[in-house]
């Protein structure tokens, strides 16, 4: 290859990128048998600890898998499944799509879905984009209550772009919400009209924003709601459909994806018929062959990058065929009952932990409504946090370590709980944490 492209060497063909930016050589350590190597992996994977009894939330959330899920995904037709680019050959993959498809417009109360989304912040970036594209204006409305990793993704996302954050209300009951009078003030300014609102629903505190209120003000000003959803939640929360979103991004780990060392996750975007034209990533419609058999297709594909390259809605979307499969199978595996014990039971038990916390000495930061996240005060709650992981109980997340430009909430943690919390887990957390807080005293 070298040869044909007239290039000596491979040095030479990378010549043109700076030495310092360069890969170096891997640092690797020699060679070595299976079975000392398979010994010392065994004894680097003893150090993870399994036996905690975890709160810890903040955007990833464990659930309870049904074994089903796993057998049926470790089927080898699934299992080695990627994007179909000969997609009518691969109809078992397309109906999987599908059918991912079909659940997540029925939780979400919006007309279409897409595939194809590394995670919940590359969603999100997504939808933002396809505001801009969809009313030709390129600024987005981003509340400061939006998972702080998404908004990072969103500012790299929007580099030659403007986005600009809706700051938050700071005292009395509506506390960590967004402040909708600052984004009337953003959205009435002229010289800047305003593509897309990004709010999420819950937000990173766990609280409950007015979502429609939120919607209206976007519209009366021409610009699209776009919500950033939990899925689960919406087994008991109204979904985005039922107030007004345009558009709904999130993070499709909670629906019986593991929680793992950063992924692999599925990123969720699902939108409205206005806006088909608009959406990345794969689309599969149903249809009939030429025998009148259901048949499943590629849809709508002149949208994607192997035919519209650089003017495609999205050029950096993969196939994250497997795990929108086992977000599938949970969801048929639990059913719309079972979806909505999981989500109640993670509320009922979050009640109760608040309970346990605040009798204790550590109030809720927030007085807002919540669903099963919420924020509570800790006096020197990294030191706590630490302290309480050496007896066993991962005490969510200390909000100095994910907001620590942020001193109001220094000596906070956000804490979770789902249908997985027992209430002797709580019991131990408050016990310990009682013992933490009168330690660090």
């Amino acid at each position: 290859m070298l040869s044909a492209i007239g290039v000596a060497s491979v040095d030479e063909l990378f010549a043109d990128i700076p030495t310092g930016l360069r890969a170096s050589r891997l640092n690797l350590p020699d060679a070595e048998p299976e079975l000392s190597l398979a010994t010392r992996l065994e004894a680097m994977a003893g150090r993870n600890r399994t036996d905690l009894a975890s709160f810890l939330g903040a955007g990833v959330y464990r659930h309870y898998s049904p074994a089903l899920v796993d057998q049926l995904l470790l089927r080898g037709e699934w299992y080695t499944a990627y994007t179909p680019y000969q997609p009518e050959v691969s109809q078992g993959t397309l109906q999987s799509i599908y059918e991912y498809q079909s659940l997540m417009a029925e939780l979400t109360g919006l007309d279409v879905v897409s595939a194809s989304h590394y995670d919940g912040g590359a969603a999100t970036a997504e939808a933002a984009l396809m505001a801009c594209r969809a009313t030709r204006r390129e600024r987005i409305l981003v509340s400061h209550a939006v998972h702080p990793q998404y908004r990072e993704v969103l500012r790299t996302y929007f580099a030659g772009l403007q986005l600009d954050e809706i700051p938050l209300v700071a005292q009395g009951p509506a506390a960590g919400t967004t402040d909708l009078v600052a984004l009337e003030r953003l959205l009435a300014e002229a010289d800047h009209p305003v593509a897309g609102v990004v709010i999420a629903q819950p937000d990173f505190f766990g609280l409950l924003e007015p979502m429609a209120e939120a919607g209206r003000l976007a519209h009366a000003a021409g610009a699209l709601l776009v919500a950033v959803v939990e899925p689960v939640s919406l087994a008991v929360l109204a979904p985005p459909g039922a107030y007004g979103a345009d558009i709904a991004a999130g993070e499709g780990q909670p629906l019986g994806i593991p929680p793992q060392y950063g992924g692999p996750y599925l990123g969720l975007i699902a939108c409205t018929t206005a806006l088909i034209r608009q959406i990345p990533g794969r689309l599969v419609g149903q249809t009939r062959d030429l025998d009148g058999r259901r048949a499943f297709v590629m849809t709508l594909q002149a949208r994607e990058q192997h035919i519209r390259r650089e003017k495609a809605a999205s050029n950096i979307c993969t196939n994250q065929a497997l795990l929108a499969l086992a977000a599938s199978i949970w969801l048929a595996a639990l059913g719309p009952h079972g979806l909505r014990d999981v989500a109640a039971t993670g509320a009922a038990r979050a009640t109760e932990l608040e309970g346990a916390l605040a009798a204790v000495g550590a109030p809720r930061v927030h007085a807002g409504a919540y669903l099963n996240e919420f924020a509570v005060r800790v006096p020197n709650a990294r030191a706590v946090h630490r302290r309480l992981l050496d007896r066993g109980v991962l005490a969510g997340l200390a909000l100095a370590d994910a907001l620590p430009d942020e001193p109001a909430l220094s000596d906070a943690l956000l804490v979770c709980a789902t249908e997985l919390t027992t209430p002797e887990q709580i019991t131990r957390f408050a016990t310990e944490l009682a013992s933490a807080i009168g330690g660090a005293a």
